[in-house]
């Protein structure tokens, strides 16, 4: 996957990044152009990890990959079972 990403491709690779939990999205409206992404227990009781991403990351494949298994990585040093994960080609 080379062509930049649009908002809701990123944001549908995010969500599945961090399965089995969910992974909620805003942007601000303040019209920044940043995304903002939680990932919480699928009873939507516990914030498990929380990241601000720039157009310009989530828009890059290659940098949002990059985002989203330094997220995975710290989430499963804090004990978090996540499921296997690659970027989509």
């Amino acid at each position: 996957m080379n062509a930049p990403l649009r908002v809701n491709e990123a944001l549908l690779i995010a969500d599945r990044a961090f399965q089995p939990f969910q992974c909620v999205a805003w942007t601000p409206q303040d019209g920044s152009g940043t995304l903002s992404l939680s990932v919480i227990d699928r009873t939507s009781t516990r914030l498990l990890g929380r990241t601000q991403l720039s157009c310009s990351t989530y828009s890059d494949p290659a940098q949002l990959a990059d985002l989203l298994q330094q997220s995975r990585e710290q989430l499963s040093q804090q004990g978090f079972a996540l499921e296997a994960w690659s970027m989509p080609e």
